[in-house]
């Protein structure tokens, strides 16, 4: 036990280092109120000024210049089950950790201003790819296609969703890049692709992934889609750690597995309970993250097969005068 602790926890301090450091963004997607109110209410959170661009006139956007000068959008959306007036995408700027209370007030602000979620609603959140290498995304795949049946139930994803807009990990892809590892950025560029892709495109076909590693020789993120859209703040907030908790060790890890883990219903709330800690969302601070990401399971937190019953001769003990 005494060694354990000494190897495990400079480990896990490091991830927990690391995920506090990474940038991020997130796009939420919202029906029921205009733009222009949703862009108005993120004002009265950031400060600044507000105004409507308008161009390109498919996505009419408006947008927030925040007290900071950092730029917050709000655009229209064709996938939203809503008319174009009351679609409002909120594209974020670029955050750091220190910014999530900031952000869960931008997001309760929205709320109050009516603006609301439905199925046709995603949450997409994005962490720079820029403290990541090949190794780091490789890990980052197989961890995620290890337990990716776990994180589809947590996360409560719609089958429409998974067949459609975050679909799982590539296996052909993820065949490729354990036959042939990649060693750098361009190997996996290759890998991702089928071939050097030099110039890729915003909507190519391969970014409708949960895991969307397009956007790394896109945009410089690595986009996680796993997430149905929500305007509850606490949710949020644990998405966002989740991600950043993941990405983090995808970068400090020695090596991964990807052999997938079969779903268990039963026991689902004890073994991402585990998958949690073990990804270093331990403690006070990511208690309600926990809270969060573990409700929609099944099972006891605490106890794999449920808490074990007393056996005869204990109950006889407990019951004796």
């Amino acid at each position: 036990m005494y060694v354990l602790t000494m190897t495990t926890q400079p480990l896990e301090n490091k991830a927990q280092n690391i995920m506090r450091t990474l940038s991020l963004g997130i796009e939420i997607e919202t029906i029921g109120q205009t733009r222009e109110r949703v862009a108005r209410a993120i004002q009265q959170v950031v400060g600044g000024t507000v105004q409507h661009l308008g161009i390109p006139s498919s996505y009419d956007p408006w947008q927030v210049t925040d007290a900071r000068g950092r730029t917050w959008r709000v655009v229209a959306d064709s996938s939203l089950n809503a008319d174009k007036a009351h679609q409002a995408e909120v594209v974020s700027p670029i955050l750091r950790y220190e910014d999530i209370p900031q952000l869960q007030q931008v997001v309760r602000a929205i709320r109050r201003a009516r603006a609301r979620v439905d199925s046709s609603c995603g949450l997409h959140l994005h962490v720079g790819a820029d403290r990541f290498d090949a190794k780091a995304v490789r890990n980052l795949v197989k961890m995620i296609n290890k337990q990716e049946q776990l994180i589809e139930h947590a996360l409560g994803i719609s089958q429409r969703r998974r067949n459609r807009w975050c679909r799982g990990i590539d296996q052909a892809f993820l065949a490729r890049i354990e036959k042939q590892p990649p060693r750098t950025l361009e190997d996996l560029n290759r890998a991702w692709y089928g071939q050097l892709n030099t110039a890729p495109t915003h909507y190519d076909s391969s970014r409708y992934h949960a895991l969307n590693l397009h956007n790394i020789f896109f945009r410089g993120t690595i986009e996680y889609r796993f997430f149905e859209s929500t305007l509850h703040a606490g949710k949020v907030k644990a998405y966002i750690q989740f991600i950043l908790a993941l990405s983090a060790k995808a970068i400090t890890a020695r090596a991964s597995c990807s052999k997938r883990r079969e779903l268990n219903p039963e026991s689902a709330r004890y073994d991402f309970r585990v998958f949690l800690l073990r990804l270093g969302l331990i403690g006070d601070e990511f208690k309600t993250a926990r809270l969060h990401l573990m409700a929609n399971l099944k099972g006891s937190a605490a106890w794999k097969h449920g808490r074990p019953t007393a056996r005869p001769e204990a109950q006889a003990r407990v019951e004796a005068p």
